[in-house]
């Protein structure tokens, strides 16, 4: 009977029997695979981490901002979760949603006040590294 020699038995150089120990091969064999394993789980939680897009907004006003809207140009609004509301003087971390990774860079942002009122919608490159955005 004529065994054929595995890929991975090649890549490593020596086939069992070949001048190496069966156990020792098979602990080679097992550090190669769990090393690509872990190289496969680094890279993903590293590529996860990249598609975070995130901005800042800062509440320059006298009133808490209740309200976060954002489209692209010609869309309709859609807004960020902010919780209660961003108090005067704060600044808030807000994560783009996943499912927005493939829009534009460029939208529209405004904002709704306690009192009702909303700030004029402003255009901004939401690409831009450390964006931060004042509301006054």
């Amino acid at each position: 009977m004529v065994l054929g020699v595995s890929s991975a038995a090649k890549s490593l150089g020596k086939a069992p029997g070949k001048g190496v120990g069966m156990v020792a091969w098979w602990k080679q064999a097992l550090f190669v695979v769990l090393g690509v394993a872990a190289l496969a789980v680094f890279s993903q939680a590293g590529s996860a981490v990249a598609g975070d897009y995130s901005f800042k907004v800062h509440n320059k006003s006298d009133v808490g901002i209740t309200k976060v809207l954002v489209r692209e140009a010609g869309g309709s609004w859609g807004s960020f979760d902010i919780g209660t509301m961003i108090e005067p003087g704060r600044t808030a971390k807000l994560v783009w949603a996943k499912h927005t990774n493939n829009q534009d860079c460029e939208q529209w942002i405004k904002v709704v006040y306690a009192d009702g009122s909303e700030a004029k919608a402003t255009k901004f490159d939401f690409c831009e590294d450390n964006l931060e955005i004042e509301f006054e």
